[in-house]
């Protein structure tokens, strides 16, 4: 039996289809390349116009650039998430964070200035609740600070990567280690602005000058308090505190004091629970802890000598040897609390 031959008319739709559909998927591909490269030069223009070249996203920003934008999309986005009305609140330091967020952004920037196509990958953004209440809820996010970055594959932004909490703390280095891990680009040096500006110093020197006649004068005629042995003894004693109570780390880091409960806001938390994190209160507290056995360390070495009666002076180790135990006891408790970690005393095999 003779198979049948299409009539004339299929036979002109067809002939008619077909340089349409090649067109069409000849020109889809070309199409979205031109719409992410739209993309990409809006996000440029966007972070030209930003100070510290962080871009401001509000919710059909969000839209536009990653709920709309088909993946894989030729960009990552590091969003900080922000709240106006939690900016007052000094546990969360976010109007400092945000600060060290943006020199993140400049150092990228930075780094990056010669090599456009490296610098049209990552760009930096963030997102202030009270104007994007519904991006925040696009990214599942409840609490701040928060930090996300959001890969050009992903789909659902739920699923965008988070930086932990606990990083918060190395403000804007820990912040580039995170932007490193994940979008593959190294960030650069952090430039933070001088804490002193060269006006004050330049006033500064001019004081020094003005005074160093007088102060020479007083330190040659041994008229100062840099001449009395207490002083010495009270500023190493200070310096020791300093050193061990990790002074230095609550300064870098900006470490508060303490943080109120979650519970119950009335109260407040001097000890917080894990390795990542150390509170102010708690490093004084340690530093106190420390401080006491030198103390008792330098009574036994330099204070007992002059003691003639030996009843006396063992009576005063003894007291030593309890109070620097009782600490000691103390900051390994501590330890133990913060880390789960015991410690535990090995006796060596000919004492067993």
């Amino acid at each position: 039996m003779a198979a049948s031959v299409p009539s004339r008319p299929l036979l002109r739709l067809l002939v008619f289809l077909l340089p349409l559909a090649a067109a069409f998927f000849l020109l889809t591909p070309r199409a979205r390349a031109d719409h992410a490269a739209d993309l990409v030069a809006d996000l440029q223009a966007m972070r030209a116009q930003s100070p510290s070249g962080v871009i401001h996203l509000d919710d059909r920003a969000v839209s536009r650039f990653l709920t709309s934008a088909p993946s894989p999309r030729p960009y990552s986005l590091v969003v900080f998430f922000d709240a106006a009305q939690l900016r007052s609140r000094p546990d969360l330091r976010l109007p400092q964070l945000r600060s060290e967020f943006g020199l993140v952004s400049d150092a990228f920037a930075a780094r990056h200035r010669s090599d456009p196509a490296a610098l049209s990958r990552v760009f930096f953004c963030d997102i202030e609740f009270g104007e994007s209440q519904s991006s925040f809820a696009l990214f599942g996010v409840s609490s701040l600070p928060h930090v996300r970055h959001v890969g050009p594959a992903a789909a659902n932004l739920k699923d965008s990567e988070t930086m932990r909490q606990s990083d918060f703390s190395g403000l804007a280095e820990s912040m580039a280690e995170f932007v490193e891990a994940k979008t593959g680009f190294p960030v650069g040096p952090i430039d933070r602005p001088p804490v002193v500006s060269g006006r004050r110093l330049a006033l500064l020197a001019a004081a020094a000058l003005i005074l160093a006649p007088f102060l020479v004068r007083r330190v040659i005629a041994g008229n100062t308090l840099l001449h009395e042995p207490q002083i010495w003894v009270a500023f190493a004693v200070f310096v020791y505190f300093f050193s061990v109570s990790g002074a230095m780390h609550n300064i870098i880091r900006n470490m508060p004091m303490f943080l109120p409960d979650r519970e119950d806001p009335t109260k407040l938390v001097f000890f917080f629970q894990g390795s990542g994190m150390q509170l102010g209160a708690e490093g004084f507290a340690v530093g106190f802890l420390y401080t006491v056995v030198g103390l008792m360390m330098a009574l036994a070495t330099h204070g007992l000598v002059w003691v003639r009666n030996p009843t006396l002076q063992r009576v005063a180790m003894l007291i030593a040897m309890s109070i620097s135990f009782w600490a000691v006891r103390k900051v390994v408790y501590l330890d133990n609390w913060k880390t789960g970690y015991s410690v535990h005393a090995y006796w060596p095999s000919r004492w067993r």
